[in-house]
């Protein structure tokens, strides 16, 4: 979620292409989505690069760069902890971080992932699913999370409508989800939608609660109505610290209180790390939430920790960070330019060392200049919001009620 007033930029680079020469050495590096940092911060470093490369030039630079929206979110200040070259609310992608780095490394004990984490995946080439678990202290080290399952369904064609596919992706959603339920037949379910819903990226929760099967009321008042297997689900949107001026967590606390569900189900807008996951991707956790944690806006827990009844996380990411999108690109013409360069060569013992802060304090100067905490997020964010909400919505909607389907679900809503 995000509550702190900020600046949101949506980018869009047209056409980028660089040729760097080392000696005999000439990389081609074109589309990059975050060149003009990398441009910036070759400039800013070409005294210490010229004394260990001097025959680095750089030349044929044709960038565009496009401011296409400003909208007003919620991030807080970038701070070097947070950084680390990962800025993302995925199981899966700190774990593909970590695999990225042992490769660059070429060392095991530098970034270990394997102990405490086990990896599964499976799917089709429409909906590719991959479950990581969190098995003990040492894997909460290293994906930074804490233990417990983090699914992923990675859903390319998500954003198309495909009635077919919405379908199956719902069918999928549900799946995963009833392999993490634990409910008798009659307990009462809580979905918390949140988010703001006056910012399209972060009305993901609010959406999602307005497509629910909302039926613990007529459980009470009309049970001659109710089919056999809809279960008691009540839900709440609670807004965001700025626009109600209490923490969230203290709404969620307080409804958990006098509702006394057996599970609580919270949906969030999340950050990713990669442009291709956004609007494609979706997360369940049984592990809860921290909102606002990707992009550095870390609210109040919602986990069983804090509430007393298990919470089960599902998000879709939404935004990415601009930041950690120049770093990756960084590291992928560093990657190049290593590749390029002998082994024994100076230069390329300085790309090996360069390490993670380095890196940062060469962003943070670089993005300085730029309003310092962007977030990207896609120009159709408006069509494709609505899309997502009615499948995670529909997901939970045919987990939570036995012997209900698409037909059923409409009759529920009219």
């Amino acid at each position: 979620m995000y509550n702190v007033p900020s600046v949101v930029i949506m980018w869009h680079f047209d056409m980028i292409a660089r040729r760097f020469a080392f000696g005999k050495h000439f990389l081609i590096f074109a589309g990059a989505n975050c060149a003009i940092f990398f441009w910036e911060l070759i400039k800013k470093r070409a005294e210490y690069m010229a004394a260990k490369c001097r025959e680095y030039e750089c030349r044929n630079l044709n960038l565009k760069f496009h401011v296409a929206e400003v909208i007003s979110m919620g991030i807080e200040e970038l701070t070097r902890d947070q950084f680390k070259g990962v800025r993302t609310d995925l199981a899966l992608e700190v774990h593909e971080k970590n695999q990225e780095n042992i490769r660059r490394s070429g060392t095991a004990t530098t970034y270990p992932y394997a102990e405490g984490v086990e990896v599964t995946e499976d799917g089709n080439k429409d909906i590719h699913v991959t479950r990581v678990r969190i098995t003990s202290p040492a894997g909460e080290k290293n994906i930074g999370k804490p233990m417990g399952n983090y699914i992923t369904l990675d859903v390319p064609r998500l954003k198309e409508n495909d009635r077919d596919l919405y379908e199956m992706t719902c069918r999928a959603v549900a799946f995963e989800l009833q392999q993490l339920l634990k409910l008798k037949e009659n307990d009462t379910v809580l979905v918390v939608g949140l988010g703001n819903w006056n910012i399209t990226p972060d009305a993901l929760g609010p959406k999602v609660v307005s497509y629910l099967m909302v039926t613990r009321h007529l459980h009470e008042y009309l049970p001659e109505q109710i089919d056999d297997g809809v279960r008691p689900v009540c839900a709440i949107a609670p807004g965001v610290l700025g626009l109600t001026g209490i923490e969230t967590s203290d709404i969620v606390q307080g409804v958990v209180n006098q509702v006394r569900p057996a599970l609580v189900i919270a949906i969030d807008s999340l950050a990713s790390r990669k442009m291709n996951r956004i609007n494609t991707t979706i997360q369940i956790a049984d592990t809860g939430i921290s909102p606002g944690s990707g992009v550095g806006n870390r609210r109040g827990e919602l986990s069983e920790k804090t509430l007393g009844v298990p919470v089960i996380a599902i998000g879709v990411p939404t935004v990415v960070d601009a930041a950690t999108m120049a770093n990756d690109t960084i590291e992928l013409v560093i990657d190049s330019l290593m590749a390029q360069s002998d082994k024994g060569s100076d230069f390329y013992r300085m790309l090996k060392e360069m390490d993670q802060n380095e890196k940062y304090d060469l962003i943070r100067e670089v993005l300085e200049p730029y309003g310092g905490n962007l977030v990207v997020t896609p120009k159709e964010m408006d069509e494709v919001i609505d899309r997502v909400s009615k499948v995670i919505a529909n997901g939970i909607n045919l987990a939570l009620h036995r012997n209900i389907g698409f037909d059923d679900i409409d009759r529920y809503l009219q």
